[in-house]
């Protein structure tokens, strides 16, 4: 008995500390470690457009619906331990959004949420959807001396994606799965959720609301345990960076048709500036994507837009029943027209100081000597646009990370089950056309993800009754949907480039100064997370902070090689002669003003 007694005491004592580890565990993933945020002082708007094109870009949605969660959900949610509103502006400003702290509710924005955070309802339902639009990802800020400057169609710097759950915590995807399940196994929560939600409707829909509220809780759950256990993402984004293509090619081919489709995304990107992008030949950083409506599609589809490949029976859809989405294909482009309107940001000398002239000179002939050969592309007049064609260097020359460009050439993606046939594919308006049938057990995401996105444009347009008139007109200049895969990243014009930091592909520079220097005298760890920036090295502070996120250079996917101007033969990452520290200064204080109006004043 002594013994028996000692082994039920012993197995109480280990159940009660894993209990308490487990507890421990729960406690830190439901209550993440975040930054302290404090309003600025004042939020200055540049002169970039007007504020009409500010309102439609921040909050027209473009059929994302985050996984089934409602609108009015998201915004009666608490978080896990108190009974503070999960969406309150001053908590979703700790991960990284913009808001501006005299902003109110408006019709477009009745929640009052940050920039980005729109709703969609689609046709025939009554239901509301938290709808996640581009603004949110590619909008950026800077603060100085307690001052804001917005930078429209510049590069955010939140911690968006990843809903893996990590001691440290920090980002909005597992902040927001534990506030999920927190309301619904906490009865307390629950009720006052249900109420405020259901208002007078509450007796009559709250177990219905709680049936759909599991199912998209479930979801969640389901997504951060897939992403877990399979460790599809070892390289942790942090602040202002995603695996764009490999989220996109999990979500689509992984979760949507197979498991053996998922592939591991270690390769992160920063959110590039949009400015002009609507004049370049090709886009996204490995140039791969041609057509604007098809490479807004494919952006929409990897933010949490519905894409449905199988009827209800697991039969694939075939003919035009190929593919029902949530894509609102009329609010794409009105995005996409929007932001041709958007100008590149101006210095402000005012909030961030004056320009050297002179110095400023000096490196306008330090530009035309060492940079201008890449990033001044050549230019031609093309349908409705002056087109600029980008400089494609190759990898193995310009010798930055890697990752990105690799991956998206290298990964296989096994679509058999879709049943495409070669004569209907070969009608789609994707270029190159096959010259030889395709195996569509190995299929690169970006091939496959050309055939997805005009089979979704083909019943979008059907459905919001696109004529074929106005198709070239919604596609994007009549362009077809160009694929290629490069082993190559591209040299964009460098009009505001002082308003984007981090640099290079990945955000591995903290700075333009770090970029024009060798690499070994570039920072190989640095603090992320921080709006405060560096007038005079133009980057963001890397000082730690409370809870910040640190970069390393030497994790797969985050190297800082390449890009170097110093000694030795050109190529392997050599893109030319070593610049004295004066001519680093000269190059900086003319990258200020490249582009804008200041430009012009110089002597």
């Amino acid at each position: 008995m002594f013994i028996l007694r000692l082994l039920f005491r012993s197995l109480m004592a280990i159940a009660i500390l894993l209990g308490v580890a487990l507890a421990v565990v729960l406690y830190y993933v439901a209550n993440p470690k975040l930054p302290l945020w404090s309003p600025a002082q004042q939020v200055h708007y540049l002169d970039q457009w007007d504020d009409a094109d500010r309102q439609t870009y921040y909050f027209t949605p473009q059929g994302t619906q985050v996984k089934g969660l409602h609108y009015d959900w998201f915004t009666a949610l608490e978080l896990p331990f108190s009974q503070q509103r999960f969406a309150s502006p001053e908590y979703l400003a700790r991960f990284g959004f913009l808001i501006d702290p005299s902003q109110k509710p408006t019709p477009n924005n009745p929640g009052n949420l940050p920039v980005g955070f729109a709703r969609h309802q689609n046709p025939g339902s009554a239901d509301t959807f938290l709808d996640i639009t581009c603004a949110a990802c590619h909008t950026g800020e800077l603060r100085f001396n307690g001052q804001a400057v917005r930078i429209d169609g510049g590069s955010a710097q939140h911690v968006l994606p990843s809903s893996v759950p990590t001691l440290r915590g920090g980002s909005f995807g597992q902040a927001l799965v534990a506030s999920l399940a927190a309301t619904y196994y906490n009865p307390w929560k629950f009720e006052r959720f249900a109420r405020q939600v259901l208002a007078g409707d509450y007796d009559s829909r709250r177990q219905q609301l709680r049936n759909e509220f599991k199912a998209s809780l479930d979801t969640f759950l389901k997504v951060a345990w897939n992403d877990t256990h399979r460790g599809l993402y070892p390289t942790e984004e942090g602040p202002g960076r995603t695996d764009a293509f490999g989220r996109i090619a999990n979500a689509s081919f992984g979760d949507a048709i197979s498991p053996d489709n998922y592939r591991v995304a270690n390769a992160p990107v920063d959110y590039p500036q949009l400015w002009d992008m609507w004049t370049f030949d090709w886009v996204q950083w490995n140039g791969s994507a041609q057509q604007p409506m098809a490479r807004n599609i494919g952006e929409a589809l990897g933010v949490g837009a519905t894409l449905n490949f199988f009827d209800r029976d697991g039969q694939p859809f075939k003919g035009d029943d190929r593919y029902p989405s949530s894509v609102r294909v009329r609010d794409l482009h009105l995005i996409e027209a929007t932001l041709q309107r958007l100008a590149p940001p101006a210095w402000p000398e005012e909030l961030l100081g004056p320009i050297d002239k002179p110095l400023a000179a000096k490196g306008r002939a330090l530009f035309s000597e060492n940079c201008a050969g890449c990033h001044v592309p050549r230019t031609t007049q093309g349908e409705g646009r002056n087109v600029q064609h980008l400089k494609m260097l190759p990898v193995v020359y310009i010798g930055t990370d890697p990752g990105a460009a690799n991956n998206i050439a290298d990964h296989r993606y096994d679509l058999t089950a879709l049943q495409w046939n070669p004569a209907e594919l070969g009608q789609l308006d994707v270029e190159p056309k096959p010259t030889h049938p395709l195996d569509l057990s190995q299929m690169s995401v970006a091939k496959g993800l050309a055939y997805v996105t005009a089979f979704v444009a083909n019943r979008a347009y059907r459905e919001a009754g696109i004529t074929l008139a106005e198709r070239p007109e919604m596609d994007g200049f009549g362009l077809p949907i160009g694929v290629r895969e490069l082993r190559a990243y591209k040299a964009r014009p460098l009009a505001g480039v002082w308003a984007t930091p981090p640099f290079l592909h990945n955000g591995s520079v903290p700075s333009l100064y770090q970029l024009l220097s060798p690499q070994d005298e570039r920072s190989t760890t640095f603090y992320k997370g921080t709006f405060e920036y560096d007038p005079k090295h133009l980057g963001y502070r890397t000082e730690a902070f409370t809870n910040a996120f640190l970069f390393d250079t030497r994790i797969t996917g985050n190297h800082n090689s390449g890009h170097e101007f110093r000694a030795g033969k050109l190529g392997n990452g050599v893109i030319g002669r070593l610049l004295q520290p004066q001519e680093r200064w000269a190059l900086l204080e003319y990258l200020k003003v490249l582009g804008g109006p200041l430009e012009s004043q110089l002597p």
